[in-house]
């Protein structure tokens, strides 16, 4: 049994078998007439509507569970919801504020488990990132990809799906929120070095990608005074952009907080592609999805 917990529950070349069957035009009724079920602890825009027309389009039949719906470890335990919608469905995808709340799920080893996010991980949204990347840059061996802001779970990710397939990771933030050690070692065991600037001029110098992320997300409101203080000088803006590669591209993961880590003139310039980023969502999710059935469930009709 595979589940997709984090980036590095691939190894190099799955990333790159996902990422060609993201690119298919064609693509198999791998789910048809199954179910998969999603399970939302926080909503979400793109994730929601990329995993359900990914299972949509590969003949299957997205349920969406709302975290009020099923109460994770209040009306039952993480372990008992796992094993009921096992019943019913093919695989469980599921956005969680706890990594340790998909570690569970996996454990029961019932079906499928995909993280959807966790405050750990966003191995999806990874796997758009770098599937925008090759589309717009072609081989991603030496290219360089410059992360400003905060190293949290979207980093991390990016990182190690940027890093498998040859990439030079950037990193530039506020001291305090740059990886742990716990994670930087975890990249280096996966082979991913990442090199640490002081300044966010000095990250993006020549880079081919300038990606960002919001300083405050989900869950963290009340950091958000505190965080603002921190990330002055970390916005990506006209002039910081002018410093990478003459055809670097920028990217985001949305929702953007226009005026805070990114203006306006970025978001909306000629070289962000964060719009074509946002439909590799659910691109991505359907080459991990056939990745998934073909290569490790035999393909079965009926998992």
């Amino acid at each position: 049994m595979r589940h997709i917990l984090e980036i590095d529950d691939l190894n190099a070349a799955e990333v790159v078998e996902v990422l060609e069957l993201a690119s298919t035009k064609e693509y198999p009724k791998v789910l048809d007439r199954q179910g998969v079920a999603l399970i939302f602890e926080k909503p979400s825009a793109r994730t929601r509507n990329s995993m359900e027309m990914a299972v949509i389009q590969l003949g299957g039949h997205p349920i969406y569970i709302s975290a009020e719906e099923i109460g994770l470890d209040k009306r039952e335990s993480v372990e008992d919801v796992t094993k009921t919608l096992s019943c019913f469905h093919s695989m469980i995808g599921a956005r969680v504020f706890k990594h340790s709340t998909v570690e569970r799920m996996a454990k029961e080893n019932q079906v499928p488990i995909i993280n959807l996010l966790s405050d750990e991980a966003h191995p999806l949204q990874a796997l758009a990132d770098v599937l925008t990347m090759q589309q717009e840059l072609g081989d991603l061996q030496g290219r360089s990809v410059a992360y400003i802001g905060d190293g949290n779970n979207v980093f991390r990710s990016l990182a190690l799906a940027s890093g498998f397939l040859g990439m030079e990771v950037r990193f530039s933030g506020p001291s305090e929120y740059f990886i742990s050690d716990e994670d930087r070692d975890r990249l280096n065991f996966a082979g991913v070095n990442v090199t640490e600037y002081d300044k966010p001029e000095e990250a993006v110098k020549d880079a081919d990608v300038v990606y960002t992320d919001v300083w405050t997300s989900m869950g963290q409101e009340e950091e958000k005074n505190q965080r603002h203080k921190a990330f002055e000088g970390f916005q990506v803006n006209k002039e910081l952009m002018g410093m990478a590669s003459e055809k670097a591209i920028f990217l985001h993961c949305l929702p953007a907080h226009r005026g805070e880590e990114v203006v306006d003139e970025v978001v909306d310039g000629s070289a962000s592609r964060v719009w074509v980023q946002a439909e590799n969502r659910m691109h991505a999710a359907r080459g991990l999805l056939i990745w998934l059935i073909e290569k490790h469930l035999g393909g079965r009709e009926t998992i």
